[in-house]
């Protein structure tokens, strides 16, 4: 019987296609600028979770707050802060600071502004990104404060520095460096290109930039091995509140965060942006509802001698309810299917569209939502074809047939 319905439904609808596709319109439209958030999103976070898996458990990240009397003003954090982290716990293993600066980059006629990091040689091993090609900073380069850099390969690519860029000569800021390395190919991230980049060792930014420019650095830590995250949390809170001569009762003048908390800070962030996005589209999905009820409440009046004809026949009133309600149900189901198609596509091509000015990742659509999307549509169906549905089993069968 219900394999019957869904055919008598489908019949319908193509016997009207023009008006089926305006009915549902407004669901296909809801439906498809929900799944191109969640798919964009969804990709940003699959991005963002993959590279702090890449990283490891045993990572922490301490970067200075907000100040409570001044929210324009954050702590401090330094690399005296991070050497006394180090010596004064026994969870830390090693540790590089991170300064980040905007750098304008010069080689020939070329000119490129990039994000430059300061780092120093723990850097590779502690977030696990490599060098491709070439060398990265040793201790002895930090000691003699040598004028080197490692660029990411979009960087590479922006200076014309052809296949072989180690040892060409660059300008950063006006200061010549060498070139000693080219960072393996990341992609984007949070829709910055991971390979527009430039790395510097830490102790030659401090003679360029001066050390007063290097307090509000963020701290990367690495855990040993078997460490317990809890009291490396712990450790590293005490030491740097000594050091930062805070009270009993003051606020700490710096955040820290494990793999773990930062992936879901970044969750609930994304998370957000997809729930504002879904509160807005919902009114196309009301719309899209309410044009269901509006065709169905017309099907019934042209399909009424149809009605009469099933009762007449021994039709049960429950027969006709349950018969619209399937086309609605129906109808509002390939309104979503198709926005699902259509949110994926959308979604590709606005990452296509903004790669020239936003790098963004592959689009991930969960196969969760793609059900969900299907299922509220569904629902959608029975709230707004119940009605006419109701209508159609409440026709008097007489009447039905005497309808011209």
């Amino acid at each position: 019987m219900f394999t019957e319905n869904v055919k008598i439904a489908l019949r319908a609808i193509l016997a009207n296609k023009m008006r089926s596709i305006l009915t549902v319109l407004g669901v296909m439209i809801g439906v498809a600028a929900v799944i191109a958030v969640i798919s964009i999103v969804q990709g940003v976070q699959h991005k963002m979770a993959s590279e702090l898996n890449e990283i490891g458990s045993n990572y922490i990240q301490v970067f200075p707050s907000a100040d409570e009397s001044n929210p324009f003003k954050s702590g401090e954090l330094t690399i005296d802060d991070a050497e006394a982290v180090r010596r004064g716990t026994t969870s830390i293993r090693d540790f590089t600071p991170v300064f980040f600066s905007s750098a304008e980059l010069r080689f020939g006629g070329e000119r490129h502004r990039t994000q430059l990091h300061a780092v120093n040689e723990s850097y590779q091993d502690i977030l696990n990104r490599w060098v491709g090609s070439g060398r990265f900073f040793t201790p002895l380069d930090s000691e003699q404060r040598k004028r080197i850099a490692v660029l990411g390969v979009d960087t590479v690519r922006e200076l014309g520095l052809g296949d072989e860029p180690h040892g060409k000569q660059i300008l950063i800021d006006d200061h010549t460096f060498t070139v000693v390395g080219v960072m393996e190919k990341r992609g984007a991230s949070l829709g910055r290109s991971e390979d527009d980049i430039v790395l510097i060792p830490f102790a030659t930014a401090a003679v360029l930039y001066g050390n007063e420019n290097l307090k509000n650095l963020i701290l990367a830590f690495q855990m040993h091995a078997n460490a317990d995250l809890d009291l490396a949390k712990q450790q590293v809170r005490d030491v740097l509140r000594q050091r930062h001569r805070l009270q009993t009762g003051q606020k700490d003048d710096f955040q820290i965060m494990a793999q773990e908390e930062i992936m879901k800070a970044i969750s609930t962030a994304l998370g957000m942006v997809t729930f504002i996005m879904g509160a807005v589209v919902s009114i196309a999905l009301l719309v899209g509802g309410i044009g269901i009820m509006n065709i169905m409440l017309v099907s019934v009046t042209e399909r009424t001698r149809e009605i009469g004809i099933r009762k007449s026949l021994g039709a049960r009133r429950r027969d006709v309810l349950v018969q619209f309600l399937i086309e609605a149900v129906t109808l509002s189901g390939l309104g979503g299917l198709i926005g699902v198609a259509g949110g994926f596509i959308l979604a590709t091509l606005i990452r296509l569209l903004v790669s020239k000015w936003l790098e963004l990742p592959a689009v991930h659509t969960p196969l969760l939502a793609i059900v969900g999307a299907f299922l509220f549509c569904a629902t959608i169906g029975v709230i707004f074809g119940i009605y006419p549905a109701a209508k159609a089993s409440r026709l008097d069968p007489i009447e039905a047939l005497r309808y011209e």
